[in-house]
């Protein structure tokens, strides 16, 4: 699938697009780049001029701390659109960088802004796409801040699979997530041993299960229990059968 197809699929699970905005859309020149585990894309502090769309693998955004350590605050997957929020920043506060082996297709500002003026019904579904972004951020900060530990975990992998089974990236009831435990602790502020506690008490539940770089969900009626996990914040306009 072409990164203009796999980005128009993503806006319409919450935007109506008519077939004027799909032309404008893939008349959109991209520059690919791969990037490998750990590579950044855009670093904070730099002065953004085109903005990513990930065509495979996973990237991040994440905040570098004073002692060189990271606070990993999103995670995005094919489809997904990182870095929208630096078509109107002057200055980057935070970092992206790829979590696997990652493929992006990067347009330049200049292009997205006069697709807007000329489309301004593609520019409100980017909008759009930000706003849900805001979104998850918000459930972000109630799931590492409220929660207890395991539904923590839980609500994080509810997430992941719920957005991964909307993307078509679910696989014989598996997706892919390729996060070590010391990454799972800085996305969920626990520590390695608290993580591996939860993963092990999740295991034994058997709703799920993290093997290989994947998600294993094998009851996700019982880990969104676990989770308390309710997906209208992602506002999905048709839902995905889990």
């Amino acid at each position: 699938m072409k990164p203009s197809d796999i980005l128009i699929k993503k806006l319409k699970h919450h935007s109506q697009l008519d077939s004027a905005d799909v032309a404008a859309i893939r008349s959109l020149e991209c520059r690919f780049r791969e990037l490998q585990p750990g590579e950044d894309f855009i670093r904070q502090g730099d002065k953004p001029t085109e903005s990513a769309i990930v065509v495979e693998g996973m990237v991040a955004r994440y905040h570098t701390l004073a002692n060189g350590g990271r606070q990993y605050i999103s995670l995005h997957l094919s489809g997904d659109w990182p870095d929208a929020q630096g078509l109107f920043l002057e200055e980057m506060d935070h970092s992206v960088c790829a979590v696997n082996t990652a493929s992006l297709c990067a347009i330049p500002h200049k292009d997205l802004i006069c697709t807007f003026r000329a489309r301004p019904n593609v520019g409100f579904a980017v909008w759009r796409e930000t706003l849900i972004d805001a979104s998850i951020f918000r459930e972000a900060v109630t799931n590492n801040s409220s929660r207890a530990g395991m539904t923590r975990l839980a609500h994080f992998f509810s997430e992941i699979y719920f957005r991964s089974n909307a993307n078509g990236l679910v696989e014989k009831s598996s997706c892919p997530l390729p996060l070590s435990q010391m990454q799972l602790g800085e996305t969920l502020g626990m520590s390695i041993a608290t993580v591996n506690r939860h993963l092990q008490k999740l295991r034994r539940s058997r709703a799920a299960d993290l093997r290989n770089g994947r998600l294993v969900v094998a009851n996700f009626p019982k880990l969104s229990s676990i989770a308390d996990f309710d997906p209208k914040y992602l506002h999905l306009q048709v839902q995905p059968k889990v």
